[in-house]
């Protein structure tokens, strides 16, 4: 459904760049000339937004240790990673992630390290994990992902679909527990599942960029999900209530000080009774491609 709802989205914008084109040759624009003026406004759009999510993160953001700041090119870096993470996810791998991700590979790991879950942020789909799959496989990892589907809905409606993937991928796999490393949202709905189902099936958590107390960023968000990530909302203080979630032992927050979505970022993604880890000079978006992140991960699984 969400790649769908993507690929919906995508369609109709590429639409009315077509019914753009079609008025600008009317003008007397060669057809080449109308096509370029349609992909520079399409990448220009998108470029826009991630600017208005930097400029609102300078605004919001929690003041970054000395150790942690980063200088004026790498900045122009990370908004470069942001961007081309922002076009690449959402127009090339997302709404067509079955074309490019193909279904996980989950041989018999009884004996080896426990298996991965990977659970993606919001709006997004399994197509999110392209690249960390990828490259933790080569690593020796067994790698499964989980689409959330309806794209808008509580967090809690999450949690038994979250179950029966797990029911399915230690049902493949024969291990008596699974990892669970989560991006974005992707932290709250794992913790939402926890609430319901217990961590009896989980043997650590890991979650990159979660969004623990709420972002400032949530305000623009639509749908029932977007409401439940702002900062004070009653679902997500009841979440964070002492005992309210069983959280497995190791259980480990990774953070960007540098994040464009998820802030203030010290207070944002803090999780109590976790290892909370903070990097700098990573995106929102960035993190699915980020060698630095990876890093940190790879780090948090190996310990």
């Amino acid at each position: 459904m969400a790649a769908r709802q993507l690929r919906w989205l995508l369609f109709g914008e590429l639409l009315i760049y077509g019914v753009l084109g079609i008025w600008l040759m009317a003008r007397g624009q060669t057809p080449l000339e109308a096509a370029g003026f349609g992909v520079a406004v399409f990448l220009a759009v998108r470029l826009c937004l991630v600017l208005a999510t930097f400029g609102l993160m300078l605004r919001g953001a929690s003041p970054v240790p000395e150790k942690l700041r980063i200088g004026p090119l790498q900045a122009l870096r990370m908004v470069f990673e942001e961007y081309a993470a922002l076009v690449v996810l959402f127009t090339v791998i997302q709404p067509f992630e079955k074309f490019w991700l193909g279904p996980d590979r989950l041989g018999h790991c009884a004996t080896r390290r426990l298996p991965l879950l990977l659970i993606h942020g919001y709006q997004c789909n399994r197509g999110f994990w392209i690249w960390m799959r990828w490259r933790l496989e080569t690593a020796g990892w067994t790698v499964a992902t989980h689409s959330m589907e309806p794209v808008w809905t509580e967090i809690d409606n999450y949690a038994d679909g979250i179950e029966r993937r797990i029911d399915e991928v230690l049902a493949a796999t024969g291990a008596p527990q699974v990892i669970l490393v989560c991006h974005s949202m992707g932290g709250l709905a794992a913790r939402a599942y926890l609430r319901r189902h217990g961590k009896g099936k989980v043997a650590r958590m890991i979650t990159l960029g979660s969004v623990h107390h709420g972002t400032m960023l949530a305000e623009l968000g639509i749908g029932p999900n977007a409401r439940q990530m702002r900062i004070g909302n009653p679902w997500l203080v009841a979440l964070g209530a002492p005992g309210a979630v069983p959280l497995p032992e190791g259980s480990v927050s990774i953070f960007s000080h540098h994040d464009n979505y998820v802030f203030p970022q010290e207070t944002a993604s803090r999780l109590e009774g976790a290892t909370n880890i903070a990097i700098s000079g990573v995106s929102h978006l960035g993190m699915a491609f980020s060698p630095r992140l990876l890093g940190s991960l790879s780090a948090a699984l190996e310990a």
